[in-house]
């Protein structure tokens, strides 16, 4: 049952706007019906509005074509009005009884139903006793969390020599804790996951009550008045592992959707870490905060109370999202996934750029690093360069590369071909009628495959062995047997045009790039006449 007390008290504590300034909301045209369908009072205040810059949209037929929309975790959520529903047109047998059943579980696991299922399981943990009092409320294995009034103790910190980093020890007992009903059975059935990216079990079996109500004042020599997310994020330096952060961060948004300032950026984040926050996909946080990253160092040696408190999922859970997930074989396309990428495009302003010819946009991703590189790279691009119908882009995404600039690449990119890497995460922004072209898996054959059925984008892998040409067998610089990831690679140029063909007929045939190319033709038909005008 969800703690209702909780969920209640919750209501309004995202307040940071004005009566008539709207710019909190900040969402994708196709997600405002289904945010303005659980906030409808909010929908009809921006319609009586003139200053409300959603009025027109409101007043669309477009709009209203789809006011019926939901995410598809709403306890009043229809399946057919879902913000999307996955496909399986892979075979259900021998892994559950019915079609529907494969549906089911794919939603479930890996879309808008994985968040619904932590909403419904979250539990109140520590009881308020009165309507400003502190309050605890978790999910299964303690996952997802929030609260309110919270203390952390972080004064023992201050003696600490070490680097701060995927520890379990950061708090010892009493150190977390809150003024309120403490139900400590329950919250001790929920440590099985104790391990630093599974669970916020290491540091909730500390959880404690206090003397009194944190309300009152004189416990905390801080207070953080603004919502705050603690974030235990995983490597910030690699792409794949990075976005297991702001994935998970993004289904915590909507677990945590009580209030129309669910989505606000005015938050603060704290990373469960000592280290600076440094990453060549920092910019992705400014999806999230207007306001700097915050550590462990940042309140080393002080009591902090959180008014407002999110602990959001983990980029490691045991059948998480995205990490871990395990999907069931013959589905594709989440709903949750794409309104992440597009959620992230939209705020980082990232444009779809229309066009003027047929040509397909085709994005090589060139390797800089020592093992995976493509060793007749140029004679594999000049194969495919001589088709007139190819726009043909050799990209470096190094650490140098400003994120933004890539991410502008890859949303226009038809076709997004890389070695196995980490860069082929910005499979997650391709447009809907993509395709990925892991030029060869290196013997991890589901990683991107996965990501890319997630994502509902084709995805294509070098299929012929007696044409690829190793360096050497490959072998790890730690040492060890050989290994298919530590060496670079020689492909056979007409084999991949080929595979490259057939990338191209799944784009040409697909119906989204052609509505896609229809629109771009109307745009283009509007300028020409206007310039007639002229």
């Amino acid at each position: 049952m969800i703690g209702v007390l909780l969920v209640v008290s919750l209501l309004g504590a995202f307040g940071g706007g004005s009566g008539s300034d709207y710019g909190f909301i900040n969402l994708p045209k196709s997600h405002l019906p289904l945010y303005f369908r659980r906030f409808p009072q909010l929908e009809q205040r921006c319609l009586e509005d003139e200053t409300c810059e959603y009025r027109k949209t409101l007043a669309s037929d477009a709009y209203k074509a789809r006011k019926g929309t939901c995410w598809g975790y709403e306890d009043d959520c229809r399946k057919e009005n879902r913000f999307s529903n996955p496909e399986c047109p892979g075979d259900f047998q021998g892994y559950v009884k019915s079609k529907e059943a494969q549906l089911e579980t794919f939603y479930a696991q890996a879309d808008f139903g994985f968040v619904r299922d932590q909403i419904r399981e979250t539990r109140i943990m520590c009881e308020p006793t009165f309507p400003h009092d502190s309050a605890l409320e978790c999910s299964k294995y303690l996952r997802f969390c929030r609260g309110r009034n919270i203390m952390v103790n972080f004064t023992e910190l201050i003696h600490r020599r070490e680097p701060l980093r995927y520890k379990m020890d950061v708090l010892s007992q009493g150190q977390i804790g809150g003024h309120c009903k403490l139900h400590r059975k329950r919250l001790e059935d929920e440590l099985e996951h104790i391990s630093p990216l599974q669970s916020w079990g290491p540091e909730l079996r500390f959880f404690d009550t206090v003397d009194k109500p944190l309300s009152q004042g004189g416990t905390c020599d801080v207070t953080i008045e603004r919502p705050a997310f603690i974030m235990k994020i995983d490597a910030t330096i690699n792409m794949y592992h990075h976005f297991c952060d702001f994935i998970n961060l993004y289904g915590s948004l909507h677990a945590n959707l009580s209030d129309p300032y669910g989505f606000t950026t005015d938050v603060q984040i704290l990373v469960w870490e000592s280290y600076t926050y440094d990453s060549p996909f920092a910019e992705t946080f400014k999806v999230f905060t207007k306001h700097p990253i915050a550590d462990l160092k940042t309140y080393a040696g002080k009591v902090v109370c959180f008014r407002n408190l999110v602990l959001p999922l983990l980029p490691r859970m045991i059948f998480g999202l995205y990490y871990n997930t395990p999907i069931i074989t013959g589905c594709e396309n989440s709903g949750f996934f794409q309104a992440f990428s597009e959620h992230v495009l939209h705020r980082l302003k990232i444009p779809q750029r229309s066009r003027t010819d047929r040509k397909l946009r085709i994005t090589f991703l060139s390797r800089q690093t020592k093992f995976r590189r493509v060793l007749n790279e140029n004679e594999l691009l000049e194969e495919i360069s001589e088709n007139e119908d190819y726009l043909v882009n050799r990209a470096s995404f190094t650490y140098k590369t400003d994120f933004r600039e890539q991410l502008k690449i890859t949303r226009n990119t038809d076709i997004f071909i890389g070695m196995h890497g980490a860069g082929l995460t910005h499979l997650l922004f391709l447009p809907k009628w993509a395709v990925l072209f892991e030029l060869y898996h290196c013997e991890d054959p589901n990683c991107y495959k996965d990501l890319a059925r997630l994502k509902g984008v084709r995805y294509l892998s070098w299929e012929r062995d007696d044409l690829v040409y190793p360096e050497d067998e490959g072998h790890h610089p730690d040492g060890g047997g050989r290994h298919a990831k530590f060496t670079n690679y020689a492909f056979d140029a007409k084999e991949f045009a080929r595979l490259v063909a057939v990338g191209a007929d799944h784009v040409w045939n697909h119906e989204e790039y052609q509505h896609f190319m229809e629109r771009s033709r109307r745009k283009q038909d509007k300028l020409l006449a206007a310039k007639e005008e002229l």
